[in-house]
């Protein structure tokens, strides 16, 4: 068995030539990453459904847009909650991944959380790999591997992640932000 080594926390940002609709431009942060498998959910898919309609307690706390996101293919009959919550001790009922971003518990009480939010987004379903399926695509091309920064959670302008996060990486993907919609119109 190979070691895995973990990208929790860590951004996949869908390469043009990645052919699966679920992903086209997708911009995945993983939740959990380790042998096995890999848990993440798109950050840039919103949906025409306010938080509101199905989490009526947490509407007030959803950061603008203040709807759904679709987190990806698998299980979006359940919601996800991810918050920034900066400072070193998060509040009971969010559960750190990465720097400041972490898992809400969405059957906690808001108002546990509500003072220590500085951001959160609500996620139907997630994007789920088994073991080894995340590394034969990211070993296939399929995935751009880049650090993740708090504000992609909550980003006002969700379909403009993908070229923002490629833009701001120090490398040859920055270019790749440029690359258009649909290349058969050049």
């Amino acid at each position: 068995m190979t070691e895995v080594s973990s990208l929790t926390g860590r951004l996949l940002v869908a390469a043009p030539a990645l052919s699966d609709p679920n992903f086209d431009r997708a911009v995945v942060l993983l939740l959990d990453h380790d042998e096995e498998g890999s848990l993440g959910v798109v950050l840039n898919r919103p949906t025409p459904v306010g938080v509101g309609d199905i989490l009526a307690s947490w509407a007030g706390l959803a950061g603008e847009p203040d709807v759904v996101f679709q987190g990806g293919p698998v299980s979006l009959d359940s919601a996800l909650g991810v918050a920034v919550i900066p400072g070193d001790d998060g509040p009971l009922g969010w559960r750190r991944v990465h720097g400041a971003i972490g898992l809400v518990d969405l059957e906690a009480p808001p108002e546990l959380l509500a003072p220590a939010l500085g951001a959160l987004r609500i996620f139907a379903g997630y994007a789920g790999w088994g073991p080894g399926q995340l590394e034969a695509e990211l070993a296939d091309g399929a995935w751009y591997v880049v650090e993740s920064e708090p504000g992609d959670v909550s980003a006002s302008h969700p379909e403009k992640l993908w070229r923002a996060v490629l833009r701001r990486q120090r490398s040859e993907l920055a270019m790749i932000a440029t690359y258009p919609d649909d290349p058969s119109l050049n």
